[in-house]
């Protein structure tokens, strides 16, 4: 059997060409950006175990397993993340939550930052990539998270301090940027049971989904610096809710940013100046 008799194998199954591709090159132990070089070799022979690597990766995958999982990693604002089932696997989605804060960011000699709930620790190590000079501060509640997290930023060599936390407890603040995407999905979304191969404490957060985002909008203005921003990721349809929780909180020139689909993704307020 030949490459592209493989490959046409497991189209032939259901399964989406670059998934398809992708697994194949991840059995051959070769990178997933050589796409180009499956089509200069697609007449060559497959060896047995490469063909049982694959399908053992199809039938996981047809099985409704994020394809992060099964190879390991995830490209997210330019770096590529280590991720297995210990944490949610980081959606494009969120670039726009980091983008924004790394608007405020701007022009601050040394920011002080939180990434509340940071799972894999994308947000985390992305906005210590692209701000050097912040001191970038991690929290999550689960240890597993905090070992993946941990693991990716001493990969690429930035300098974070993992904490485990339940959310703001503990922390010292001020910030000048709280940031995060914590659960936001209702209890009894339908959509819940595709997503049964993430942690679910990192996705549901109560009967409206708002339970995590109402603490946050509650409690995270007390540690911002003045001027400091308060920026949060939330569902599709929550963003009138959310400006709603920031403006009853406080914050001033509230806001929401829309994601690449056109959906308001994020939503953020900024404390008050002291005059």
């Amino acid at each position: 059997m030949t490459l592209a008799q493989l490959l046409a194998q497991a189209t032939a199954l259901g399964l989406e060409r670059l998934d398809a591709q992708l697994l194949l090159l991840q059995a051959l132990g070769r990178d997933g950006s050589e796409r180009a070089w499956l089509l200069a070799h697609d007449t060559d022979a497959v060896d047995a175990d490469v063909r049982a690597r694959c399908e053992a990766a199809w039938h996981r995958r047809l099985a409704g397993e994020p394809l992060a999982y099964i190879v390991g990693h995830k490209e997210f604002h330019g770096l590529d993340l280590a991720v297995d089932a210990r944490v949610l696997v980081p959606r494009p989605d969120t670039e726009t939550l980091v983008d924004w804060a790394l608007e405020v960011m701007a022009g601050r000699p040394s920011p002080r930052v939180v990434d509340l709930g940071t799972g894999s620790g994308a947000i985390a190590v992305a906005l210590k990539h692209r701000c050097a000079p912040a001191h970038v501060v991690a929290v999550d509640r689960s240890e597993e998270a905090l070992a993946v997290a941990k693991a990716n930023g001493d990969r690429l060599g930035l300098d974070v301090e993992w904490r485990r936390g339940d959310w703001l407890a503990g922390l010292a603040g001020p910030f000048d940027v709280i940031v995060s995407n914590p659960p936001y999905i209702a209890d009894g979304d339908p959509h819940l049971p595709a997503l049964r191969h993430e942690p679910r404490a990192a996705l549901a957060a109560g009967p409206d989904g708002l339970d995590d985002l109402r603490h946050l909008a509650s409690q995270a203005p007390a540690l911002l610096a003045p001027g400091g921003w308060l920026l949060l990721e939330h569902g599709w349809d929550q963003a009138d809710a959310v400006r709603g929780l920031l403006q009853a909180a406080g914050l001033v020139a509230v806001a929401s940013r829309r994601d690449l689909a056109g959906i308001e993704r994020c939503s953020g307020g900024q404390r008050p100046e002291v005059r």
